[in-house]
This record gives C-alpha cells, structure tokens and sequence, in this order.
C-alpha cells in the first residue's frame, strides 16, 4: 500500500488541489444563495427564470 501511495503521490496531490478547490467553490456558492445574491453576476430584471428563483408571494 506505501508503494503505491508513493508512485502515484503526484496524483494524489493533484486530485487534493482539485478537491479542495471544488469544495471553497461550493461553500461559496451556498454562501452567496444565503445572502440572497444571484450566481450569474446580474440582476433577475432580464432573467427569463427569475419566477423560478424568486416565486411570486401569495398575500
């Protein structure tokens, strides 16, 4: 099992990296949801979608 880990320690390194930039990606994207910002940068005026996003209140 230690030789392999140590052949392929490179790999092991590179798939870390990755992992832990996908997970900051996800935190931060949950984060942002949270606060109520959008994921695309621009206001929902001009999204065709925005009734999904933001559903209509009932009174």
């Amino acid at each position: 099992m230690l030789a392999w880990i140590t052949a392929n320690i490179g790999t092991i390194i590179v798939c870390a990296v990755l992992a832990a930039i996908v997970a900051v990606v996800i935190v931060s994207m949950v984060r942002n949801h949270k606060k109520g910002k959008t994921s695309c940068g621009c206001g929902c005026s001009g999204c065709a979608l925005s009734e999904v996003c933001h559903p209509a209140k009932e009174q």
